[in-house]
């Protein structure tokens, strides 16, 4: 099937995230049913039926999953080119909606405090909890980094962790004092304890650094539930996400004076435009503290 080829490139040739797959397979799915209903095959496809796509996603879907979904056709048609599928690409025109700048959430200095001063150091998976959320914020590893991690990633005496992005690119990524102490500490204390509520025999995932406390590794949904939980318990009113502590931790160098360029290597930014929406923030926090300090805001 030619939508399953397509998937397969981009997870091998590509070495797009997983995620990142999932979702294009969802938008082929819900695009290949549109065909279905119009009695269209994909390799007849023209500029007309992609302009009638378009209407039908901007009626069923947000401007982000409509702005994803045409990203995820244009280069399925550019891989059905490739391939000597197709002659004339239908997709070539066709243009994505200009979608608006939408600023992270950012916490305080004093609210990641909070959130990092909530996870109870008396359990396994407080040892765990407290050991992800301080590597978070010193590194501003994505969370799929962080699950993903693994023990021979580490290298905490040198003072770095090596993680693989997006697009399965290695980087390196130092690690400071207190997130180090953290990861030890779970290491020692809580990881073992972890890993033997698996009835696995075989121990599979035993090179993973983070399990839940089913002796798996971690996953996504749970470390959601889990950092939603300590902002709750911190009072923390703002949104939380599993990026947060990703997104404070650029911010708050830059707030710092570091080096844009510096940021983008540690955050795996493949362009530094993505970065500079850091600088937004940083802006945005500026024009908060005068109007709330200054004597004539």
């Amino acid at each position: 099937m030619l939508a399953d080829q397509f998937l397969g490139h981009l997870r091998v040739e590509k070495g797009l995230a997983e995620n990142t797959i999932q979702a294009y397979s969802r938008d082929l799915t819900r695009f290949l049913q549109f065909l279905r209903e119009k009695n269209r095959s994909v390799l007849d496809v023209d500029r007309t039926d992609l302009v009638d796509y378009t209407g039908f996603l901007e009626n069923q879907v947000s401007l982000r999953s409509t702005a994803r979904s045409l990203s995820c056709l244009k280069m399925f048609f550019r891989f059905l080119i490739s391939e000597d599928k197709m002659v004339t690409n239908p997709a070539r025109l066709l243009s994505s909606p200009k979608l608006p700048q939408r600023l992270p959430h950012v916490l305080s200095a004093s609210e990641v405090s909070d959130l990092l001063a909530q996870p109870e150091t008396n359990s396994a998976s407080g040892f765990r909890d407290k050991a992800m959320l301080e590597l978070l914020y010193a590194t501003g590893l994505r969370v799929s980094e962080l699950i993903n991690l693994k023990m021979n990633n580490l290298n905490l005496e040198a003072g770095f962790i090596r993680t693989l992005g997006k697009g399965s690119k290695e980087r390196m990524v130092p690690v400071g004092s207190k997130a180090r102490e953290a990861i030890k500490e779970y290491i020692s204390e809580g990881r073992a304890q972890l890993i033997a509520k698996s009835k696995s025999s075989l121990k599979n995932y035993s090179a993973f650094v983070f399990f839940n406390t089913r002796g798996r590794p971690l996953t996504r949904q749970g470390f959601w539930k889990i950092i939603k939980a300590y902002g709750l318990k911190a009072g923390i009113r703002k949104k939380i996400t599993p990026h947060s502590l990703r997104h404070s931790f650029a911010s708050h160098l830059l707030e710092h004076g570091a080096d844009l360029r510096a940021v983008q290597i540690m955050l795996g930014h493949a362009d530094i435009s993505t970065t500079q929406i850091y600088t937004h923030v940083t802006r945005e926090r500026l024009k908060q503290i005068h109007q709330k300090y200054h004597p004539r805001p």
